[in-house]
């Protein structure tokens, strides 16, 4: 049997990489429920240890790596039907996760050594047994340096800035608000630069001119060569 063969024996592990708003994490989701495979957004814990400091010490100024490993002891990452959420004191709370005040410090919490540690052990205990779509900050390079497959999607930057607004506001962004917007992610961008890094096997993908069928279609079509299935 050969080691393409092999695969369908075994679980799957996609690691998916790139900048903030590539769409990552969409794009993973689709993949994951295409394949049936379970979905694991390590970005989602980041927000989560994020979100339960902030319950715990309201001023982020003042934080410790410490107390954020401390507050992040509430975080749970649990299965549910094709994906993992991140659970805090027991509740999703989803909504949360994803307010402003999440979002303005989470790349702090991000770069804290410790954090990351800790997001990759719940990450990689949630692919223990399971064919997994991982997307988020290096998972193709120290996360999962041996996933199956790896994918790095990148897009202009205007684009992604374009396609964040579309998705937060609900409607088609003016000129204004997209050039706003990709200031934000360019200073991100630099932020996460020690993050974002290309695994050197990496399939990349530019998504600027790719609808996410398209992209979604290009990433199944790599797993199914691996498994055998062209």
């Amino acid at each position: 049997m050969s080691a393409e063969r092999s695969l369908t024996d075994r679980p799957i592990v996609v690691a998916i990489d790139g900048p903030a708003a590539s769409g990552k994490s969409s794009t993973a989701h689709w993949v994951a429920s295409r394949l049936a495979f379970h979905h694991v957004d390590s970005g989602a814990l980041y927000r989560a240890a994020t979100a339960a400091t902030l319950r715990r010490w309201p001023e982020p100024e003042c934080w410790t790596e410490a107390q954020v490993l401390e507050a992040a002891g509430q975080v749970a990452l649990e299965p549910r039907p094709g994906v993992f959420v991140p659970v805090l004191d027991g509740a999703e709370v989803d909504e949360e996760l994803r307010n402003a005040l999440v979002t303005r410090h989470v790349s702090r919490v991000a770069q804290m050594p410790h954090i990351r540690a800790w997001v990759n052990d719940h990450v990689r205990q949630a692919a223990v047994g399971r064919s997994v779509v991982v997307d988020g900050r290096d998972i193709g390079t120290v996360v999962f340096p041996h996933a199956d497959l790896k994918i790095f999607l990148i897009a202009d930057p205007w684009e992604r800035a374009r396609r964040r607004l579309i998705q937060r506001l609900g409607r088609a962004p003016s000129d204004a608000e997209i050039a706003e917007e990709t200031e934000r992610l360019v200073l991100r961008d630099s932020k996460d630069a020690t993050q974002t890094v290309q695994a050197k096997d990496a399939v990349l993908i530019d998504t600027t001119y790719l609808t996410q069928e398209e992209q979604v279609e290009r990433i199944v079509a790599l797993v199914r060569v691996l498994q055998g299935k062209t």
